[in-house]
């Protein structure tokens, strides 16, 4: 058996492990079954990929939930000269058997799966066949209801255990709480588990919660003064889109990442952000999973995370390479008891789950007692405007229903289409002059969509028929009409997903079985969400005992580099602070609000002195209401 240590400093470079990377593979080599908690940045895939290399032969079986995170890791491998395999997407049983005669007998050593695959019985038929030496379940809290991304597929994973009976499984997470963990080791029926688990606790990590009622300028004060690379996640695809052309008119370099992009614009963004042409990425939620990026000074987040899990995920992101770094919610302390009333009436009720479920059948014209075959187009947008559903809800809705394995949805999204301008300039104008109606309709997409005139844009007619006040319907018919005049080539995607029902028809009988499991984590979600609000609230205890609690860890003293804790614990007399003030001000014009933002001083501290400043004429206030330097005579 070839060492740890050789095979680590072969195929990744290194010298020496990360605490414990290197105790949980020992274990694992042992055979033994193991629970393993490592934060974001931890290193969670060495811990299986090197046991498996130190074997001869024999195939890793590995579980993830998310397709983003399957093709990373495989493609790491592979440019480590690894060969390893995921199954991903539509795939015929004859391509299937080919993938496992390669596993066979083609030297690949790593078989990535999604749990919905495992629950094939011909997938589990092609395991039982293969030579696995090692299970890794990765993402391992989504096995369990108090987990913050269940999913009940993991539940099933337990027949791995069937399948092969003497193989060791290593079951990985980043943020699992005690009850968590429990739920790991008892459904995937772990064998006197050995547990690892690394603090969550980062030492050159500043955490900090900046109350302002504007987070576009707010984080532009934040990432002025950095040199290094920042992540801004923004809650939605068009936060990231705005948040994104806000930076870069302020001269701050940035791309933008969500779920609705094309895999090619994504990989564009990507490389920009990791080959550091642009400083900063803006994201939703999809980005961020296996990326291996050291150098991330900062991460920011403009809207408020789902969870602690989500957010200590997320933040961990920021500081891998062990310098000084900061984690940053941006949030309006006036409004969080408004973002939890919008974040609860998002959240389907089960009478509203038994009517959505209800019109879908009757949307797709289904009988009752009725099992179709078929996967059906669907259009979320036209779905719930003709049924006038709430948005947010009928999607919560389908994702619960698809959660509890009621029926599949197949990149659901909005109604998404493509358009480009085919009139030139004069022809436009005369456009305007006979049909004012699509005047406001013309200059949106022109304000909306650059190189729009050069080549075919993706368009969000969602969003547009938003901003317009106008149905999506009717916004869809005035493009084909313009498409018609000849003035734009207008490409519409009618249906942006596929549904397909996997239990038949049988109304309320079918939502009642699920209705204690929808019960238990709608309440979770609702608690979480509140643990996050709690957390952005607290001006009294070191946010990273607030954390370690929550993880049932015992941080026995202040990390002294918090928010909370630097205004309890460092107090800077007035002359640095004036200091500092007039340092701030030979750069810009900046409002008292900034100033503190940027200081992370108490706000009576800084207009104290602020006020000194102003009675010595050290400073002016402008017409703007901004602090300057006083220009000398």
């Amino acid at each position: 058996m070839i060492a740890a240590a050789n095979i680590l400093k072969e195929f990744w470079g290194y010298s020496q492990f990360r605490e414990p990377q290197e105790a949980i593979i020992q274990s694992v080599i042992k055979k033994k079954d193991v629970v393993a908690l490592l934060p974001t940045g931890s290193g969670k895939s060495v811990c299986f990929q090197v046991p498996t290399l130190m074997q001869d032969s024999g195939v890793c079986l590995v579980i993830s939930p998310l397709i983003a995170l399957m093709q990373d890791q495989v493609e790491n491998l592979q440019k480590r000269g690894i060969k390893a395999i995921a199954l991903m997407g539509a795939i015929s049983k004859d391509e299937i058997t080919r993938v496992f005669d390669n596993l066979q007998f083609g030297g690949i050593r790593f078989l990535y799966l999604s749990p919905e695959r495992v629950q094939s019985a011909f997938i589990q038929e092609k395991i039982k066949q293969l030579p696995i030496n090692l299970i890794a379940i990765d993402e391992a809290h989504c096995i369990s209801e108090w987990g913050h991304d269940f999913r009940p597929s993991y539940l099933q994973l337990k027949i791995l255990r069937e399948l092969h009976p003497s193989v060791n499984i290593i079951a990985l997470t980043a943020t699992a709480t005690k009850e968590v963990v429990q739920d790991i080791a008892a459904f995937l029926e772990l064998e006197n588990p050995v547990f690892y688990k690394k603090s969550i606790i980062r030492k050159n990590l500043h955490l900090r919660v900046v109350d302002s009622a504007d987070n576009l300028e707010s984080l532009y004060y934040l990432i002025k003064p950095i040199q290094e690379p920042v992540i801004v996640y923004a809650g939605s695809r068009i936060k990231c889109q705005r948040t994104s052309e806000y930076l870069n008119n302020k001269g701050i370099k940035s791309v933008f990442y969500h779920a609705g992009l094309s895999k090619e614009v994504k990989e564009i963004a990507s490389n920009h952000w990791f080959n550091e042409q642009s400083q900063v990425m803006v994201a939703t939620n999809a980005f961020g999973m296996g990326i291996d990026k050291s150098n991330v000074r900062m991460v920011v987040h403009t809207s408020v995370p789902y969870s602690i899990e989500n957010y200590i995920q997320e933040a961990g992101r920021a500081g891998r390479d062990g310098k000084k770094s900061s984690a940053v919610i941006i949030a309006d302390l006036a409004m969080t008891k408004h973002l939890q009333s919008y974040f609860s009436k998002g959240i389907p009720s089960i009478a509203f789950i038994k009517d959505l479920y209800v019109k879908l059948n009757q949307y797709f014209q289904i009988t009752y007692g009725d099992l179709p075959k078929q996967a059906f187009p669907f259009n979320f947008s036209s779905f719930y405007q003709h049924y006038g559903l709430h948005m947010l809800k009928t999607y919560n809705g389908l994702d619960l229903l698809e959660r509890e394995g009621i029926l599949k949805v197949s990149k659901m999204g909005k109604s998404i289409s493509e358009l480009v301008f085919t009139a030139n300039n004069e022809q436009l104008f005369e456009y305007y002059k006979r049909n004012s109606k699509k005047e406001r309709i013309l200059r949106l997409l022109l304000r909306t969509y650059d190189g729009i005139y050069q080549s075919f844009q993706t368009i969000n007619t969602f969003n547009l028929s938003k901003k317009l006040g106008i149905s999506i319907p009717k916004l869809e018919n005035d493009l084909s009409e313009m498409d018609k005049d000849g003035i734009v080539s207008y490409q519409a995607n009618k249906n942006d997903s596929k549904l397909l029902f996997l239990k038949p028809r049988e109304d309320n009988y079918t939502i009642n079985s699920i209705v204690t499991s929808i019960q238990k984590q709608e309440k979770n979600k609702k608690d979480k969400y509140e643990k996050v609000i709690s957390y952005i609230e607290n001006i009294s205890i070191c946010r990273n005992r607030v954390l370690s609690r929550y993880f049932d860890e015992n941080l026995k003293e202040d990390c002294g580099i918090c928010d909370v804790c630097k205004k309890k614990n460092v107090k800077e007399d007035k002359g640095q602070l004036q200091s500092n003030i007039i340092s701030l001000l030979h750069k810009n014009e900046l409002s008292s609000k900034q100033i503190i933002g940027i200081l992370n001083q108490e706000s009576k501290d800084v207009i104290k002195v602020l006020c000194f400043l102003l009675d010595t004429n050290a400073i002016v206030l402008n017409s703007q209401n901004k602090y300057c330097l006083q220009l000398a005579n």
